[in-house]
């Protein structure tokens, strides 16, 4: 099959039978249809489209090694510095297009996918249908284009005890029945972002597990399709108001739904199992196979479009209101541009220094991009504390569209006009502005990216621990002990 178009996508998504709770509404058909998905869904479904655009086709596919058809890019298995290149360019062209607020487009699970597609030796230390299991299904998920979406760590109900010890070890998900055919699985998982729009939910190991015999009922890697009965999603309430693109220009395209995953006795096929038990192994799943290189890798690229569209809109908003001679204002718009290079240039050097794993597979560095995915969180928060300066209390005098094409036209043209907007144009980017700043999608995007690889303070101290110091501190002790 190969590349679908968007249209096949949504089709599918229609044509599954979920049970997703939102709002106190159950919705179990034509998923794509409803109003708190709909929007978020086209979204999804132009970026399956520029798969068959030829202005994109060249960065966003290559040909499948089994069938010859066009696949994504991101299921491509890198074996060169060029080919991590062609992954960078196909996440840049995606990302881009989305001003990289999508934050679990296809190629983020794609990449994880591809890594572990590769690590059949490593997933065959705990067995060798394990490593058949998931060398198949990347491939199935490479020629069908499918969407997935993960889940991860357990539910945050008592932090201070390990999933296993919460009520009883009934709360996380863990296994309740291993059979000759599959595995019944019960209890809870967050956070599944874009759940009610994917087509397959990865459930893979958490990263908290002690490693302990204790550990082992929650200790899995499988992939179940995202209506597989017993699979509930609990969502929050959609960051969309059912605003205007004029008025809601990102909450209107981008509102990702994020859901808590329930497991209401799941049966998994045993072909759909990819790890069981091995607590040790699962607490490497993600270094040792190649995935958090390549997950990382895609989410570096990401946030370096969304840098530039924070850089972006900071110069329009100066220009637009004549403030960009200030040197204060230079100097916040200097530090986007710095962050901006910043990103681009950890990416790249992680491409440059790559090297080869163990299964043939070229890796980017992989404490650059630790590095990168340390630091990005935090500069991030500043984003929407710098339109906000800029835009002060611009931010809380906005007309809405409906005004703009009312009889106060004339007073916003007038009123609301800028140093080199007219007042309907001012009034559209100030919308903008509030969306990318003070709205609800704006605070859920500031979280989402703040902890989007889990607690900055934990990440920082794995940093430190995992980080080769030595050369370092070998230099300073050569040099406290010279004489000249």
């Amino acid at each position: 099959m190969g590349i679908r178009t968007g249209q096949q996508y949504l089709d599918k998504l229609n044509a599954m039978t979920p049970h997703i709770v939102i709002d106190g509404e159950m919705v179990s058909e034509k998923v794509a249809e409803h109003p708190s998905f709909r929007s978020v869904a086209r979204q999804y479904a132009k970026l399956f489209d520029m798969q068959h655009d030829p202005r994109h086709q060249g960065a966003l596919t290559y040909a499948s090694p089994t069938t010859g058809d066009l696949v994504n890019a991101s299921f491509l298995v890198p074996r060169t510095i060029g080919d991590l290149q062609h992954r960078r360019q196909a996440t840049s062209t995606w990302a881009e297009a989305t001003n990289g607020f999508l934050g679990r487009t296809g190629d983020y699970m794609n990449s994880a996918l591809t890594a572990l597609g590769t690590a059949g030796k490593w997933f065959a230390q705990a067995d060798p249908k394990f490593a058949e299991n998931v060398g198949n299904y990347y491939e199935w998920a490479r020629e069908n284009d499918m969407l997935a979406t993960h889940t991860l760590i357990p539910p945050q109900v008592n932090r201070s005890v390990s999933g296993s010890e919460q009520l009883g070890g009934q709360l996380t998900a863990h296994i309740v029945e291993e059979r000759d055919d599959g595995i019944v699985v019960r209890g809870a998982r967050m956070l599944a972002t874009i759940a009610p729009i994917a087509d397959e939910l990865l459930v893979f190991p958490s990263t908290v597990l002690r490693g302990t015999p204790e550990d082992a009922p929650y200790s899995f890697a499988f992939a179940i399709p995202n209506d597989t009965p017993g699979l509930r999603y609990l969502c929050r309430t959609s960051l969309y108001n059912g605003g205007s693109i004029h008025d809601e220009p990102l909450a209107s395209r981008y509102e990702e739904m994020d859901a808590v995953a329930v497991f209401d006795d799941v049966f998994v096929p045993s072909d759909r199992i990819f790890m069981l038990g091995n607590p040790q192994l699962c607490n490497s799943f993600y270094a040792e196979t190649g995935a958090g290189a390549l997950m990382t890798h895609q989410v570096v690229t990401r946030t370096i479009a969304k840098s530039e569209f924070f850089l972006g809109l900071a110069s329009e908003l100066a220009d637009s209101i004549g403030i960009d001679g200030f040197q204060h204002i230079q100097e916040d718009i200097a530090e986007l541009i710095i962050d901006v290079e910043i990103g681009k240039a950890l990416v790249r050097a992680s491409e440059a220094d790559a090297e080869l794993n163990e299964a043939g597979m070229m890796l980017p560095k992989w404490t650059t991009l630790n590095a990168a995915r340390n630091w990005y969180p935090k500069v991030a928060q500043r984003f929407p504390q710098i339109i906000r300066k800029f835009s002060a209390s611009g931010l809380m005098a906005l007309p809405g569209e409906a005004d703009v094409n009312s009889d106060a036209r004339a007073d916003i043209d007038l009123y609301l006009q800028g140093k080199t907007l007219t007042g309907p144009e001012r009034v559209r980017l100030f919308k903008l502005a509030f969306d990318a700043s003070i709205s609800g999608f704006s605070g859920r995007q500031s979280l989402y990216e703040y902890f989007f690889f889990g607690d900055p303070v934990r990440m920082a101290g794995a940093l430190v621990n995992t980080y080769d110091r030595e050369p370092a501190r070998a230099r300073l002790r050569e040099f406290l002990h010279r004489s000249d």
